[in-house]
């Protein structure tokens, strides 16, 4: 028999959305995803960065509608054992976040150039990095005091409110038990010896402030409590397959 030794274990639960709508309250039931009213109401931001936020419903028949130059697409995933990269992640399906940017005078969120426009002009669905036609998306858009939307401090306060403002669902997320998920995955990080060793080598962006990447932050593909790749200097980093499969990277552009 092969000698191998098993160093991490990640399980990932996955638990499908079918509809995501306003409530009174934040919470998951039978499927449906309830947003609370006003849900970006209470979020702590710099106000000499940010004029305001809006939250809206993006559901797959309705791609036809403009939307600001587009600064991220994630997925809503939480911790719910053990640190990124082992342990048990919960992460809903059918549902994704967008982050859209734009400053109060309507100059677009951008470095090399902006991406606003109808939605379905803008966007090839169902690649990697982006969500799936089917997906249900609640679109965040921040709009950023005038001529804070070029430099680095004001599309990283808008990664900062959207990340806040995803933590109110993970903590939802977070309570659901894992006896009722709709799919369960098992990977492991495992040890050959004598074997080849293989390393995969990825280029992640991190040029300015549309094009940064985020390391290992507190929750799979979060924002709050990565490290730049620009402030690490541009260095190499060395993740573990399940790191990777855990959300350790969030691309920022």
């Amino acid at each position: 028999m092969e000698k191998q030794i098993e160093i991490r274990r990640l399980v990932v639960k996955t638990f499908h959305i079918t509809k995501v709508k306003f409530a009174e309250r934040t919470y998951i039931e039978n499927g449906v995803l309830y947003l609370k009213n006003d849900i970006q109401n209470g979020i702590s931001v710099d106000e000499k960065l940010i004029k305001h936020i809006e939250v809206k419903i993006i559901n797959p028949d309705n791609h036809n509608t403009f939307v600001n130059s587009i600064m991220d697409f994630s997925p809503i995933a939480v911790k719910v054992l053990g640190k990124i990269g082992e342990g048990i992640t919960h992460v809903l399906t059918g549902v994704n976040v967008m982050l859209t940017g734009v400053d109060e005078e309507g100059i677009q969120v951008a470095e090399f150039g902006s991406s606003e426009g109808i939605l379905n002009e803008q966007v090839v669905f169902g690649r990697a990095g982006t969500p799936a036609k089917n997906d249900i998306l609640i679109h965040i858009n921040v709009t950023l005091k005038a001529g804070k939307g070029t430099s680095r401090p004001g599309p990283m306060s808008a990664h900062e409110v959207s990340d806040k403002i995803i933590s109110e669902i993970r903590s939802c997320l977070k309570q659901l038990s894992g006896r009722v998920c709709d799919e369960k995955y098992e990977y492991f990080d495992k040890i050959k010896p004598g074997k080849k060793k293989v390393v995969i080598i990825k280029q992640v962006a991190g040029q300015g402030a549309m094009y940064d990447t985020g390391l290992l932050s507190k929750e799979p593909g979060g924002f709050v409590g990565c490290r730049s790749i620009i402030d690490m200097g541009n260095m190499p980093i060395v993740l573990s397959p399940n790191e990777y499969r855990d959300g350790a990277l969030r691309a920022m552009n």
